[in-house]
């Protein structure tokens, strides 16, 4: 039951409470004129309309208290039965009571007031209350086949952490980012063009911090709740007839390559999700990193304006599949709004976006499985990354990745340095987990080493031996898998501690399979039965998306741009292949130019201004090259 309607009822109680009382002080008065003496009367400091006074201020503050205490449940999306909220209504009531004793008014108190049936009706409401949402499901904890039913759920997102800016503020102080974010507002001032800016209020939202120069939420993006299935609720975006309008705009402009068409789309509408993520990814590729977020943060904005009351993905028990087209641009804004993070070092703020990502589908289109022991071990969340390692469950236990079998080892190896004398001996230390992952996955040492790099003389010994001495392990599936560690993860063993831990379990290897050259083919057989497929079964993840450095595109690569933009590893649509020949048109040689045309072209790149291959001759290239340029 709502907060709203919760209160309705405490003010329908509290209308017939008062007219009992009403009633009751009317014969009490008719009675009290009829026994006492005038004289009696005068020396009564009793005003018989404090009576009712006194009724509705209590009502009043223990109705307050309630729904205060409802509201702020919902806001922090915790269960708590309305009992609680009675029993601090109480509280409260009783502290009023008392600032009344003070103020002369104790007639009432010690009199005793009449037992109404209130509390007994609140109490069978919110009896009620627990009993439906039990009916319903929705204090239901995750359903699926992940997790266990015991436990809430590990991929319950912190809404406190999700804002960059709180992050920030922890790391380099409250000063340096208001100075930062001063100088923001007054760069987005200078470009807003064009009339004078409306007043307009911009929604607040949970997953980032809107501006207050961007445009009016247009509605043009809306959600539908499909069904609930395993006390999961499952939704889909949808779109308005205005929005697939620009999206056939956005798709023939992509048709052409044309990034002039697609800032145009952007000109009308806005929120146009495909067209901010094209764009995005142009300002990354140019450099203007600052740029590109704001575009991300505009798509992650447009949709969560459009959630469903329903909608809660941070408690984990709502799911977006991305088998929907109309789902899709979530999980790339997502992602890439986590790399952003990461790039900025809010590693604690990427792992909440890291497990949302997971949460919204469980199938992981984008990988973020391969990005969350990163983050949390960036972020010093090494208890909760041991316990995710225990509850959440897959077709493949998580400890046979090889992300997942080096980071519980580095996660194991920093929580015995934080623990005491008398820890938990039951559980494996660091070094048995390190000994394993190496017997698991001893690719992975080969690539740290070149990748970190790691350049002492005992490496290169350690490197000799037969077992460390290939880079690939044979299947398909683990080869890529460690690509995609090794380049998310070799800025962690730059330390010199990680590297000891590393080098002791390496030379601890060499000296078991000294011993017993059987583990070996033990550990094989173990790959084997874990990774049984001869395909690369993630092959859809790049290992570039997983990478810390940025690509750029060389000015003859820009005609692939829109292409790849759209590539079917990332959003999953269809892609037509790239014209054989030619050259961008908005990237032109300077030389025998209008300087004019080439100065707006530098301001902005992806606009068309004109050239000799577009029917605009220039008078000098004409004269130079003579009578062969006549067709033009």
């Amino acid at each position: 039951m709502s907060a709203r309607l919760l209160k309705k009822v405490l003010k329908e109680q509290e209308q017939k409470k008062q007219h009992v009382i009403e009633e009751d002080e009317q014969d009490e008065l008719l009675n009290d004129d009829e026994s006492v003496s005038p004289d009696s009367g005068a020396g009564s400091s009793k005003n018989p309309f404090d009576l009712l006074n006194e009724g509705d201020d209590a009502d009043e503050d223990n109705a307050d208290q309630v729904y205060a205490d409802e509201t702020s449940t919902q806001k922090q999306e915790q269960p708590r039965s309305v009992k609680n909220a009675l029993n601090s209504a109480s509280t409260s009531n009783n502290k009023s009571k008392k600032k009344k004793q003070k103020k002369g008014k104790e007639g009432y108190l010690s009199t005793g007031k009449r037992e109404t049936p209130l509390d007994v009706n609140l109490e069978a409401l919110a009896l009620d209350i627990e009993s439906s949402s039990q009916q319903s499901g929705l204090n239901k904890q995750p359903g699926f086949e992940n997790f266990k039913q015991s436990k809430p759920s590990v991929l319950h997102v912190d809404p406190k952490y999700l804002n960059v800016e709180n992050e920030l503020r922890r790391i380099f102080g409250s000063k340096v980012v208001k100075s930062f974010e001063k100088s923001n507002q007054s760069s987005s001032s200078r470009q807003v063009r064009g009339g004078r800016r409306g007043n307009h209020h911009i929604r607040k939202t949970v997953l980032i911090s809107p501006s207050d120069h961007w445009p009016r939420w247009d509605g043009s993006l809306s959600m539908e709740f499909l069904e609930t299935k395993d006390g999961y609720h499952y939704f889909r975006f949808t779109h308005s007839s205005s929005y697939d309008q620009a999206q056939r705009a956005f798709e023939a402009a992509q048709a052409i390559h044309d990034l002039n068409g697609v800032a145009s789309v952007l000109m009308y509408h806005p929120y146009h999700l495909d067209s901010l993520i094209t764009m995005a990814d142009y300002f990354k590729f140019v450099g203007e990193h600052q740029m590109s977020a704001d575009a991300i943060a505009k798509c992650l904005y447009a949709m969560e304006c459009a959630w469903h009351p329903m909608f809660t993905p941070l408690q984990g028990n709502c799911q977006l599949k991305f088998s929907h087209d109309s789902n899709k641009p979530l999980f790339k804004a997502l992602f890439t709004h986590m790399k952003n993070m990461d790039r900025r070092g809010c590693h604690r703020s990427a792992l909440e976006v890291c497990k949302l990502l997971l949460a919204l589908d469980s199938d992981d289109p984008m990988g973020a499985m391969f990005c969350l022991d990163y983050f949390a071990l960036r972020a010093g969340e090494y208890a909760w990354l041991e316990q995710f390692s225990e509850d959440y469950r897959t077709d493949t236990s998580l400890w046979l990745l090889p992300s997942f079998s080096y980071s519980l080892a580095v996660c194991r190896f920093y929580l015995e340095q934080e623990e005491s004398s008398d820890a938990d001996t039951a559980k494996a230390s660091s070094a048995d987990l390190m000994n394993q992952a190496l017997m698991l996955h001893p690719p992975v040492l080969t690539k740290l080493v070149a990748k970190v790099p790691l350049k002492d003389q005992a490496w290169t010994n350690i490197l000799k031996n037969s077992y460390f001495h290939s880079d690939q392990i044979g299947i398909p599936s683990v080869d890529h898998l460690i690509n995609i560690y090794v380049e998310q993860n070799y800025l962690i063993w730059r330390l010199p501690d990680l590297q000891k831990l590393l080098r002791d379990g390496a030379s601890h290897v060499i000296q078991t399979l000294e011993h017993n050259k059987n583990d070996a083919k033990d550990w094989t057989c173990v790959r084997k039965e874990a990774f049984p497929s001869n395909k690369n079964e993630y092959g859809h993840l790049l290992v570039q998306d997983f990478s810390d450095t940025v690509q750029t595109l060389p000015p003859d690569n820009l005609q692939n741009f829109m292409v790849d933009m759209r590539d079917p590893a990332h959003l999953g649509g269809h892609v037509a292949n790239p014209p054989a020949g030619g050259r961008a048109p908005a990237l032109r040689d300077v030389a025998n130019r209008n300087p004019l045309a080439v100065l707006f072209e530098s301001l902005l790149p992806w606009v068309n201004y004109g050239g000799p291959e577009d029917g605009i001759v220039d008078e000098n290239r004409v004269n130079e090259q003579g009578q062969g340029n006549e067709d033009l």
